[in-house]
């Protein structure tokens, strides 16, 4: 690929783990500072990477894109609650390590001899069966999931941030894009009026002038470094109840459009639950493509992808996805108005590309897979 060719860069690598025994995800792929050199050389100057990593391994993902190069500008957690815990039982381990096995209820678990005249015990179905195993009943190796990080980076810019994108168009993140939609409860005409109110006062006192915009933002909240799944929104909301955003009167600033900071006073005397302040990635009905029994075992939400490529691509801007996997990320820019370039190793992969996007792939992208199609 061309130098400098690609805006964005929105990628979820292998997390070397060797999930599922896979070989592709415990080569180490992820942690090859030669691999990001090549991103940030494809990437304009200024151009950001979002890359996913796992909560054990995603530090060597980070130092490994920072030796390529890039400046790491931030964090995103990205938060779900569909994770399963792959916790060891301790104590069952025990028993199982002094040779006796857990069955059901009444059932024999352990013995010595023959049934008419050994020594047979019984045991409740998942209870400790022996003094040690009961000293470390209800002890896990494990936490259950429930994050996945994103690292935020950022190939170094020509100058300022300014100079960079009026020359490259890359070096900002668009904030207008990617607000928080607010519900109904957060226009409230008491807010509404009481920023007003206060803008005029403002206005009284010569700090802002007469035609200094200063309005609640309609397109929503600042957008966070947390993005929660409908199930996290939930359980959030469940826990917070409803509640009303701070009272008082709005600092002095100057809404705007576009990339950059605004002042909108739309976090005073909203209404809603603690959700509110996140981006919720809402998945699809059905979004994990299947060819030939073939599936990708790591499909991120397409909603999700859409936020993310979303906030760091400019317009008519070009998203690169170099482990293109099932091809979200693909569809995601397509979706939002961007081109789309993906590189994916894995020959079952292509066509689950395919059967995503809906329309041929160029075979120069990839190689030769027509065997696989």
């Amino acid at each position: 690929m061309p130098d400098a060719s690609v805006d964005a860069i929105v990628t979820d690598p292998p997390y070397e783990l060797g999930f599922m025994g896979k070989g592709w995800d415990s080569s180490g792929i992820a942690y090859d500072p030669e691999v990001w050199a090549q991103a940030l050389r494809v990437l304009k100057p200024g151009g950001h990477l979002l890359a996913f990593g796992a909560t054990r391994t995603w530090h060597r993902l980070a130092v490994a894109v920072e030796d390529a190069g890039f400046e790491i500008r931030e964090s995103i957690a990205w938060m779900y609650g569909s994770g399963f815990p792959k916790s060891m039982d301790v104590a069952k381990a025990i028993d199982k390590a002094a040779g006796i096995r857990r069955g059901r209820a009444g059932a024999v678990v352990s013995g010595n001899g023959a049934m008419s005249g050994g020594n047979y015990e019984r045991t409740e179905k998942g209870a400790p069966a022996t003094a040690e195993a009961e000293k470390w009943a209800g002890w896990g190796t494990a936490l259950k999931p429930a994050f996945e990080p994103v690292v935020v980076a950022r190939k170094p810019s020509d100058g300022t941030v300014a100079a960079n994108v009026l020359a490259h168009g890359t070096g900002a993140l668009n904030i207008d894009a990617s607000r928080i939609g607010r519900g109904d409860g957060d226009r409230t005409e008491y807010g509404r009026d009481k920023l007003l109110d206060y803008a005029h006062e403002r206005v009284a006192m010569g700090v802002i002038n007469q035609t200094t915009p200063y309005a609640p933002h309609d397109a929503g909240r600042f957008p966070s470094n947390v993005i929660l799944d409908e199930s996290q929104a939930a359980e959030l909301d469940k826990q917070t109840g409803v509640t009303t955003s701070r009272k008082g009167k709005p600092r002095s600033g100057k809404s705007g459009d576009g990339w950059g900071m605004t002042a909108t006073g739309a976090e005073y005397d909203d209404i809603g639950g603690a959700s509110r302040f996140f981006y919720v990635a809402k998945a699809g009905a059905d979004e994990r493509p299947v060819v030939d029994g073939v599936a990708h075992a790591t499909v991120k939400p397409l909603a999700l992808m859409r936020y993310l490529v979303r906030l760091i691509t400019p317009p008519g801007g070009t998203v690169l996805d170099p482990f293109a996997g099932s091809g979200t990320t693909l569809e995601a820019a397509l979706i939002e108005g961007f081109n789309a370039v993906g590189i994916e190793l894995e020959a079952d992969h292509l066509p689950l590309i395919r059967k995503r996007l809906g329309t041929p792939i160029q075979q120069s992208l990839f190689g030769d897979w027509s065997d696989t199609a």
